[in-house]
């Protein structure tokens, strides 16, 4: 089974990989990929242009490969905000959309609290998306902050 967990920078998507993946399942994660791939030290939260693109690529190798795996594994991808054709991928493959969205009021203190000021873009951009659309989101903290 596939999981693609969306939602705003700083929603607590990881939180919800954390909680539901098993240890035999891939996850895919940019924040994890960027992370394992920059030296000693690096911020957990590693937004560098240079780094996000070699992080990238290897994002899509993992996701292309994991994919001709899902009748043997379970695989949690997060996507912030997949494109319309990265969706209708992801539905072609029979993924589980999990929507993870505490509230734009606590994303922003997040941010605030633990992000670079350029998430807040990101968020704008995520809610703005989302304007018009029924709340599938989490009402609820997805870890204690």
């Amino acid at each position: 089974m596939l999981y693609v967990v969306t939602g705003p920078p700083a929603s607590g998507k990881s939180s919800w990989v954390d909680a539901h993946a098993k240890p035999n399942d891939i996850v895919i994660d940019l924040d994890r990929i960027t992370l394992a791939l920059t030296g000693p030290g690096a911020p957990q939260w590693n937004q560098h242009p240079l780094h996000l693109r070699i992080a990238h690529r290897a994002r899509y190798a993992a996701m292309d490969a994991a994919f001709q795996l899902l009748d043997e594994l379970d695989v949690y991808l997060i996507h912030t905000m997949p494109s319309a054709k990265a969706t209708a991928r992801y539905r072609r493959l029979k993924a589980r959309i999990v929507v993870v969205d505490p509230g734009q009021d606590v994303v922003t203190q997040r941010i605030a609290a633990m992000r670079s000021p350029e998430m807040e873009r990101v968020a704008s951009r995520w809610y703005n998306a989302r304007r018009g659309r029924p709340r599938q989101g989490m009402p609820q903290a997805s870890r204690s902050w």
